[in-house]
């Protein structure tokens, strides 16, 4: 080999190298770790919009942590919202009703800055149905949806679906009957990409969505009625939504 072949092969080599090195980061910067929104301890990185906590902050706190669990408490009625705003992700919900069935849900791309739009209550979102048998709904709360067979699943006429007061903002399930019975733990995955959001319950994929009028904000859980606790809420960043197939009958 002469010295030109052997300083050629030399600078492949190193090139290789380098570009072995180059897709060894690229490969750390695609594997994002888990986010766990509850630390099990305390309610860090939350912070609770209650109304009938603004006259009377002595009021018994509609959330609270018990035994390693976050609980909401049902009443006072408001919600616990995320500090940080987040987008495409999967968000790993591990729930149960504590006592007796009620209502509850997950809402995702939560405005803070737009508190109370609907009922004095609700701050715009897209909220996630865990109500007892009807886990996986959607209700728009000043944003909008898309959805298969919309028709069939959203009241009204076409004219009046929206996510205002007064508007058709539900839209029903793909599935029914994937909760577990009451007392129970289910996992409900929401997966937000873009505009879309696909939900399971329990490996089922209930509720599938496009074109929603809001891709990124806060996440907040409800406290409206019922006792429900939760033991996880873990979010990944993704890229692509999952392929899982809907419940079979």
């Amino acid at each position: 080999m002469t010295g030109k072949q052997f300083m050629k092969s030399t600078l492949i080599v190193a090139l290789l190298i380098q570009l072995q090195l180059v897709s060894s980061v690229a490969a750390q910067d695609d594997a994002s770790d888990p986010i766990q929104l509850f630390n099990g301890k305390d309610l860090a990185g939350w912070y609770a919009d209650v109304p009938d906590a603004d006259n009377n902050p002595s009021i018994e706190p509609s959330f609270i942590v018990r035994e390693g669990k976050l609980v909401s408490m049902g009443v006072p009625r408001g919600h616990l919202i995320t500090k940080k705003s987040f987008k495409d992700y999967r968000l790993e919900v591990e729930y149960r009703f504590a006592g007796v069935p009620g209502n509850c849900g997950v809402l995702v791309h939560t405005d803070g800055k737009r508190p109370r739009v609907l009922y004095e209550m609700f701050p715009a979102s897209l909220e996630v149905q865990m109500q007892h048998q009807a886990a996986g709904d959607f209700w728009c709360i000043h944003e909008d949806i898309k959805g298969p067979e919309m028709e069939d699943r959203r009241k009204g006429p076409k004219e009046n679906w929206g996510g205002k007061q007064g508007q058709s903002r539900h839209i029903l399930n793909l599935t029914d009957g994937s909760e577990k019975p009451l007392g129970q733990w289910n996992t409900m995955v929401i997966e937000c990409l873009g505009d879309k959001i696909r939900v399971r319950v329990n490996g089922d994929r209930v509720n599938d969505g496009y074109e929603c009028t809001a891709q990124q904000g806060q996440i907040s859980l409800q406290a409206e009625g019922a006792e429900v606790e939760f033991r996880k809420l873990e979010l990944t960043p993704i890229t692509k939504l999952s392929t899982a197939s809907p419940k079979a009958h």
